[in-house]
Formats: C-alpha cells, structure tokens, sequence
C-alpha cells in the first residue's frame, strides 16, 4: 500500500472515529450550588415509552415546577438551563422532552397513534413520578406554546395534582392568533419595503384566514415577534448538539 492510501486510510478512519464521538459523545446537566441541590439528567419509562427528564434546583425543600414544552416537538431542554437560573435558586424546576421529541424520540417506535390525549396523559403520569421521587404532594405546572394547551388539559382533568398552572404564549383561539401574527408581520414588511414577504404573506393569507396554515415562523421571527425583553436561545442545530444535554444523535432526534 503506497504512502497517499495509507494517508487515505487513516484520514477515513480519523473522520468515522471523530463522527461516532460526536454522535454518542456523553451528555449531562451541570453543576448547581446549594444547601441541597439536585442535578438530574435520565432517561425513564413512564406511560409505556421513555420519557428524558432534566431535574435542577439548589435545594430539595423548594416548591416543584414541572415545565411542558411547545412544538409539538420542540423540546427546550438542551438550553432550558440558559432562562431558568434565577429560577433554580427558589423551586426545582423539572424539564422533560415529551414523547417522540429530541432524546425521547426513539428512532424504532412506532408513532402512529400519538395524539394530544396520549401527550396529556403522559405529562400526568410524569407528574406521578415527579411527585412520589421528590416527595410532593403537588407541583406547579407551566406550559410554553403548544405545551399551555397540553398543560391546560392535564390540569383540567387532575386539578388536585397541581398547586398551580401557568401559561407562556397561552393558546386559545389559534385562529386569530395567526390572524394577529399575520397583520403585525405584514406591517411592519409593509414598513421594511420588503416585497418578497410582502409577496409570500399575499399569498399563505387565506389559507391562514381559514385556519389551515401558520404565520410562517421565520418571516414572525424576523420582524421581532418570537420573544420580547429577552435574547432568544441559540435553538439552531449547533447550538443543540454543543449544548451539554444533548449531542449531535440527540439533535439528529
């Protein structure tokens, strides 16, 4: 074998050895200081499947909020810890990625009956273990996006569970809600000159007016409508497979 496919040989292989690394490289959840803190990062069977749940507080003693992503299927956990410091030092906060999203996606099961009523009956049986393996009678649930209609239902149906809701970005008539989001982006398109979100937005209006279609995402994003009084976390693709919860196998998830 001459010297350049020994080379070839070598760099293939470094390049498979390096892949593999990144994709099951180890996760966890950092430090936390406290009189009697608790960092979790696991991966435990409720409801059937297996449920990734992230656990973080500086004392144990602390009032338990349980937090229900949106999406459906856009887990926050890999940088859930980056927007809930403050928080970790008065409640453990609990993050779960919700079935068949980010690490409790398992790439063999199948997925054909998930609904919201099994996604509702999931972050039920979460709170069960939740409560029983941090020794509460009740915890504090909060919802973002899609997940404050999950957590609406969870706490409708089992409200001796909670010892309080809370919703961020509270859905309620999606509809006009996408009405809303349409004519504040086309505004300000309208203010920016910008014809080709002018032009796109023309033509999704209808489709949304009937309620078929969403705002698209990146044309809201754009113009300031995502998040407000804060930076928004880096949720790129990247910004997961870096983060220490996740890796790239996570991310690909």
């Amino acid at each position: 074998m001459n010297k350049m496919k020994k080379t070839g040989l070598w760099l293939g292989i470094t390049t498979l050895t390096l892949s593999l690394a990144v994709l099951h490289f180890p996760t966890w959840t950092p430090k936390i200081k406290g009189t009697n803190p608790i960092l979790v990062l696991e991966q435990v069977k409720i409801n059937g499947t297996g449920h990734e749940i992230m656990i973080r507080g500086q004392d144990l003693d602390n009032p338990v909020i349980l937090y229900l992503h949106g999406g459906p299927g856009a887990s926050e956990l890999p940088y859930a810890k980056k927007v809930q410091d403050l928080l970790e030092s008065q409640f453990t906060i609990v993050n779960y990625d919700q079935r068949a999203s980010g690490k409790s996606y398992h790439f063999f099961e199948d997925y054909s009956n998930l609904s919201a009523d099994v996604l509702v009956e999931d972050a039920l049986a979460v709170t069960d273990y939740i409560t029983q393996r941090l020794g509460k009678k009740k915890v504090i649930l909060i919802g973002h996006s899609y997940g404050t209609y999950i957590g609406t239902l969870a706490a409708h149906r089992a409200p001796d569970k909670y010892e309080a809701y809370i919703g961020i970005g509270q859905m309620a008539d999606t509809q006009q809600s996408e009405m809303d989001g349409w004519n504040y982006v086309m505004e300000q398109a309208q203010l920016a000159d910008n014809y080709e979100d002018i032009n796109q937005l023309e033509q999704i209006y209808e489709p949304i007016k009937q309620g078929q279609a969403f705002t698209p995402r990146d044309i809201v994003k754009r113009y300031g409508g995502t998040s407000r009084l804060m930076d928004s976390p880096d949720t790129s693709f990247l910004g997961m497979t870096f983060s220490h919860e996740y890796n790239m196998l996570d991310a690909i998830r």
